[in-house]
């Protein structure tokens, strides 16, 4: 297999603009620091609807819907397309609910192959338009990889054209939920509301927490995790740049939280899983540059982390 960067520059499924920019932001951060990165690799722009953030939005529980669905769809078929061409892709995304894109795709190329995920962030995004209180699809993307509802806690009702949008969501790619719950491990979720913690408790979804790693040991956890997923064919990553502490690295991103993980931790962390050989796909979202105070510290910082991880990416194929 062969490394093969894609850019999704959509931010439609956030709250607050900017993640668009964070590809270039990482781009810019590679620049600086004299690394051909972005030349070393075939890459593949995926085309996106950012142009819909002004259209008029009929749906408060599930904003931008339509188009976030269709984005989706255009993530699921690039990600397809290149596992299938024997590339290995690592997906640099705006906001978070590409991801549903990319599992979709994962399960699109193999659908008879097991898919386990590692869910590094701080946020959960198990919620529905059933449940969510903002409407941001980057909060969603599990729930409709699951194929959940949630509508046991449900405290929205959703108009019918949302309620469709939600169906064909859920059965992008193929239909069906694409990932089984005990194939699905958290690290570093720690910001969630009560209906999300409802959701993860009755799946029964192991979520290692920032203060649960540092104290029993990241390698022990991670190994762990990966005798939890020793069933799955496949393993994708999914990393949100929020699972690390907005106070030890940067506030460069749509929801920033305290008392996360550490670059050095995410590092170790990314290897540990890579080492696995089990990895088929990588994903890095949410950097914001026009949210950073710091600079462009987040996205220098990501880019960094891209950088190393890519490296035993390759020792790996």
């Amino acid at each position: 297999m062969q490394i093969k960067i894609l850019k999704n520059r959509s931010d439609i499924g956030a709250g607050t603009r900017g993640s668009d920019l964070g590809i270039d932001a990482m781009e810019i951060a590679a620049i600086v620091k004299g690394n051909h990165f972005f030349n070393d690799y075939p890459s593949e722009d995926i085309p996106t609807h950012n142009e819909t953030i002004y259209d008029k939005d009929h749906s408060s529980f599930a904003k931008r819907i339509g188009h976030v669905e269709e984005q989706c769809v255009r993530v699921s078929y690039a990600i397809a397309k290149n596992l299938k061409a024997d590339f290995f892709p690592v997906l640099l995304s705006g906001d978070h609910s590409s991801a549903l894109g990319t599992i979709s795709g994962i399960k699109k190329a193999f659908p008879e192959k097991t898919l386990g995920v590692f869910w590094i962030d701080a946020h959960a995004d198990i919620h529905t338009p059933y449940t969510s209180p903002s409407g941001n699809i980057h909060g969603m993307p599990l729930a409709a990889a699951l194929g959940l509802d949630n509508k046991h806690l449900q405290v929205n009702e959703p108009i019918a054209e949302t309620k469709n949008y939600w169906e064909n969501m859920k059965n992008i790619g193929l239909n069906g939920a694409k990932l089984s719950p005990e194939h699905l491990v958290y690290f570093g979720v720690r910001d969630t509301e009560e209906a999300e913690d409802k959701v993860v408790e009755e799946l029964g979804v192991k979520n290692y927490k920032v203060e649960e790693v540092r104290f029993r040991g990241l390698q022990t956890c991670v190994a762990e995790a990966l005798r939890r997923l020793e069933d799955c064919d496949m393993i994708y990553i999914s990393f949100d740049v929020d699972s690390m502490d907005k106070d030890l690295v940067s506030n460069g991103t749509g929801t920033p939280v305290a008392k996360g993980f550490d670059e050095n931790e995410i590092n170790e962390i990314l290897e540990e899983i890579v080492a696995s050989k089990k990895v088929i796909c990588l994903e890095i979202v949410e950097v914001n540059p026009l949210l950073d105070t710091g600079g462009n510290k987040m996205a220098e910082v990501a880019f960094e982390i891209l950088d190393r991880v890519t490296e035993k990416i390759k020792i790996q194929l």
